[in-house]
């Protein structure tokens, strides 16, 4: 299987099943089309028919054995080698935990998921026993694996960040006893950040994501304080102050994450404002939502969305190599190795490699199932797992997805979020056609970045 686009002045060839990226002439693009996998040695006589207005007989002759060659090198039309890992697929140990350490919030987004911190439940606080227990439950269930993470979430963590701290100090003091090392992340708003919260974090957390949408115009009536305020002047300066003293700390790693929605297509200027303003880790994402909902996006949106991120991946190209150079999260792309068989085939390892616990204990397979309770897996309490559900995810793969099987994009979205498919579908193997569109949008935009800044 290939894919191949126009994009920013490149002809671009993507051979789907090695994951090689060809940059090429006109000829050899336009020469591909007509091809499929049953190449043979010779140059059949009727492409020399088809491209004999404008090419000599020896251009389309050295063209075709281009192609022919790295058909046999199999970097064209290469055959299908991950089919048979799909079918080997079992459960994993579990290596990561999304901690709700608050379902509570102190802001009140409009398009929030998690329901303003309830997430269809009531607002409440994870206890430090709780949170202790949920260690014990992490290290039980990761068997032999040594790396495990922990993600700090809400609602807003920072309203529980005496139990944070705790949960890090218990955490800590059984690393030598069990052979693990814990690597901490905290999501935040921001709006609770004072020195003390941002030089713990920084000590502490392998990774902070930092929760705003972009400009002031766009934040604000997206994301206000309870009262209804704007959040966007009172964070920016916390979020500044934090990513200064980060960059000379044992961490550097951040980002600063955004929604993009109807209200603001042209996010890219959102994009370009937070640069602006000192930060080059950038994640603005596309909102998830229903259809009816005011700043939904819909397939009508679509071409102004492509169109969007094609000037953006444009700008990112210009500013390469240079002082205004910058991250974009969903433009960040490997072509050298790129993840393992198994992340392409299943992806994040929801309800499989990573779990999360509420703060009563409960156990989902992800932060985004959290309160649908027919999902629930188990608790901390009893340490207690569903093993069957377990199962269900594992083998929750791209080949199991009848979407998903022959897309030229699935070893990169590896089947898309099932937190979403589950929501919007009613099934976790239906992926939600309108986040694949946009996925294969940057996907193409990210390998033509690489192309042009290699």
């Amino acid at each position: 299987m290939i894919h191949q686009y126009k994009l920013n002045g490149y002809n671009i060839v993507l051979d789907v099943n090695s994951g090689a990226v060809h940059i090429v002439d006109d000829l050899f693009y336009d020469m591909l089309g007509c091809l499929d996998e049953q190449l043979t040695e010779k140059c059949p006589d009727w492409l020399f028919q088809r491209f004999e207005q404008g090419h000599t007989r020896q251009e389309i002759e050295e063209t075709y054995q281009e192609i022919f060659t790295l058909h046999k090198a199999d970097q064209l039309f290469s055959s299908d080698d991950y089919d048979k890992f799909a079918k080997m697929m079992v459960p994993s140990p579990v290596k990561a935990m999304c901690l709700h350490i608050a379902h509570d919030c102190n802001l009140r987004c409009k398009y929030c998921f998690a329901d303003s911190g309830e997430y269809m439940g009531h607002r409440e606080l994870m206890s430090a026993e709780i949170g202790k227990a949920a260690i014990d439950y992490l290290i039980k269930y990761s068997y032999g694996r040594h790396n495990l993470e922990v993600d700090f979430f809400g609602g807003e963590p920072l309203m529980n960040f005496d139990v944070v701290k705790e949960v890090v100090k218990y955490a800590r003091s059984l690393e030598k006893e069990h052979d693990k090392l814990f690597r901490f992340t905290i999501t935040t708003n921001g709006i609770l950040l004072n020195d003390d919260k941002i030089d713990f974090i920084n000590r502490e957390m392998s990774n902070v994501v930092l929760s705003i949408d972009g400009r002031k115009e766009v934040n604000d009536p997206m994301r206000p304080h309870v009262d209804g305020r704007g959040s966007y002047a009172s964070i920016i300066p916390k979020f500044q102050r934090l990513v200064e003293k980060r960059r000379n700390g044992q961490f550097d790693q951040y980002y600063v994450r955004g929604t993009f929605t109807k209200f603001n297509k042209d996010f890219a200027n959102d994009v370009l404002h937070l640069n602006s303003l000192g930060f080059d880790q950038i994640s603005v994402e596309p909102v998830v939502a229903d259809p009816s909902a005011p700043y939904a996006l819909t397939e009508q949106d679509l071409p102004e969305v492509f169109a969007e991120y094609e000037r953006l991946a444009d700008i990112m190209v210009k500013r390469a190599g240079t002082k205004e150079d910058f991250n974009f999260f969903h433009f960040m792309i490997d072509l050298d190795q790129g993840p393992c068989a198994i992340k392409r085939l299943r992806g994040c390892g929801c309800g499989n490699e990573y779990v999360a616990v509420t703060p009563s204990g409960d156990v989902y397979p992800c932060h985004q199932f959290v309160g649908h309770t027919d999902w629930k897996m188990g608790d901390v309490f009893s340490q207690s797992l569903d093993f069957e559900r377990k199962k269900q995810f594992a083998s929750a793969t791209v080949y199991g997805k009848k979407e998903c099987k022959n897309c030229w994009a699935k070893f990169y979205c590896s089947g898309g979020c099932n937190a979403n498919s589950m929501q919007y579908c009613g099934d976790i193997l239906k992926p939600f056609q309108l986040s694949c569109e946009l996925e294969k949008k940057r996907v193409e935009c990210a390998i033509m970045i690489k192309a042009a800044t290699l």
